[in-house]
């Protein structure tokens, strides 16, 4: 596991919540539900195994947190997938880069043959940037899947990353 970055606590929820819940509102990276109650929204985030939850704390505090599993059950289990969460405050510090070397070693390690992201939203030009940067590719985009708060419709980026 990378520094910084542990498994998440029950208690971690507290703390998380506010900017899970503000990138939400913010309408530009998510398909959650807006005006989740903050116990609707723990049952989306804080999944219990196979799924694996982290967050990344730096000097008590919690500056981002990431959720892995199986993309799919059943005969699709052997692929991972994730979903990523950086506090405003500390986007632009390697938290998001941090996060996903540590999925992507998890997902190694865990016999996974894949990591394929379902819904990267083509305007969130930092997300694609980074997981391109981590060697994704995009394999497909579903043209105006997404209805961005700022941009109208766009597409939504299906992203594929081999693993064996």
């Amino acid at each position: 596991m990378s520094e910084g970055i542990r498994p998440a606590r029950g208690e971690d929820w507290a703390r998380i919540h506010p900017f899970w819940a503000a990138i939400v509102a913010d309408g530009e990276s998510y398909t959650y539900p807006e005006g989740l109650t903050s116990d609707a929204a723990r049952a989306l985030w804080m999944e219990p195994p196979p799924w694996r939850v982290v967050v990344l704390e730096e000097e008590g505090r919690i500056l981002g947190s990431a959720k892995m599993g199986p993309n799919r059950p059943g005969r699709g289990d052997h692929v991972a997938t994730a979903s990523f969460m950086v506090a405003a405050a500390a986007r632009g510090r390697g938290v998001g880069r941090r996060l996903g070397e540590d999925m992507i070693a998890w997902a190694r390690a865990s016999g996974y043959r894949a990591i394929q992201f379902n819904a990267v939203v083509a305007t969130n030009e930092g997300a694609v940037r980074l997981w391109t940067g981590l060697g994704f590719r995009i394999v497909g985009t579903v043209p105006e899947a997404f209805r961005s708060r700022r941009h109208g419709l766009v597409g939504l980026h299906l992203m594929h990353l081999p693993l064996a």
